[in-house]
């Protein structure tokens, strides 16, 4: 066991893959010699060479088509998005092709690829780099959606997914990239929590997609969320003293609605958090199948905090980001009502 960042956790899981499996390659702007615009793949070039991990153009859709082709192969390819905000020049190729290989050849192809891509906002990145663009995903039948919130489910994930047979979109918070951080008080405190960093096993391990995970049990309300908002939804309880139980969806798609719905129904409140934007992001889902689930057992409306409906903006950066006061009102709303 090694202590290690989300960097450092991915950056093994890769290794691991590439070591295992002759088959499995990295491609990317800038993956190879330079290591990845947050070195998530540095040094792997050097070790497993230029025929393993290679740069590619900037072209994401010229790379993702060409993954695509390398799945149908036999290949295993890793395809790193340098930032999820640059992903829409792929979208098509992910969705008309990737997306739907398996069903259109009645299961004869099928490609098993990942695509890392970088998301969320925290960097002070503005409107083009700090973006959250898992609810397009999550709307495409036939991908695979994960976000992992912490080293050892990076890892894992990343290991299940490039083992996966069928397509893996796995996001990246990049405010998490680094470990725990300080803040103003209304910021995200991730040093108020140990799952921003820690211990991660040196070889090969996976976690399971599909399998959510209770990161703080409490009786009060559930509170569903995932990537950066985990951390965020802890220093919450831990300001506010709420006894809320917090959950980590850690997968979109497929979604544990067995764990969401036994807690919701045992609490009889929910609030639902994630830092895209409030309109038909994901919460709105989470939002429905709760009221289809567990309407008899609820005792207040379902909240959502979430960022708003514009551009993520770089001058107020903390303002759009859903914190630790957003949180704590939207709870309180529903001990309330």
């Amino acid at each position: 066991m090694t202590n290690r960042n989300m960097i450092q956790a991915l950056n093994s899981a890769m290794d691991v893959a590439l070591g295992q499996d002759p088959n499995t390659l990295i491609l990317g702007e800038d993956v190879g010699y330079f290591g990845g615009v947050f070195r998530c793949t540095a040094g792997l070039q050097k070790k497993y060479g230029l025929h393993r991990v290679f740069d590619t153009p900037i072209a994401e859709g010229g790379i993702v088509a060409v993954a695509i082709g390398m799945g149908v192969a036999g290949l295993r390819p890793v395809v790193e998005i340098q930032f999820a905000d640059y992903v829409y020049p792929a979208v098509d190729q992910i969705v008309s092709e990737l997306a739907r290989i398996r069903y259109r050849s009645g299961g004869e192809y099928f490609v098993p690829m990942t695509i890392r891509m970088p998301c969320g906002g925290g960097i002070r990145g503005g409107q083009t780099h700090s973006q959250s663009p898992e609810g397009i995903f999550t709307h495409v039948c036939g991908l695979k959606t994960v976000i992992p919130s912490n080293p050892y489910d990076a890892k894992g994930m990343l290991l299940s997914a490039i083992e996966d047979d069928d397509p893996v979109i796995f996001l990246e918070p990049k405010r998490l990239y680094n470990g725990p951080f300080d803040g103003d008080p209304d910021k995200p405190a991730l040093s108020w929590t140990e799952h921003a960093d820690g211990e991660v096993p040196d070889g090969h391990y996976t976690v399971p997609l599909g399998k959510a995970r209770v990161v703080r049990p409490g009786q009060a309300l559930t509170l569903i969320t995932y990537g950066t908002l985990v951390h965020v939804a802890l220093a919450a309880c831990e300001a506010s003293g709420i006894d809320a139980e917090v959950i980590d969806l850690r997968s979109l798609v497929p979604l544990d609605t067995d764990t969401i719905m036994a807690s919701v129904q045992r609490t009889g409140r929910a609030v639902v958090a994630h830092e895209a934007t409030r309109t038909s992001g994901f919460g709105a889902e989470l939002v429905a199948q709760i009221q289809e689930d567990c309407f008899w057992h609820l005792e207040a409306p379902v909240e959502r905090v979430t960022g708003w409906d514009t551009p993520y903006p770089h001058a107020f950066e903390w303002d759009y980001f859903p914190g630790q006061k957003r949180m704590i009102a939207a709870m309180r709303r529903t001990l309330e009502a």
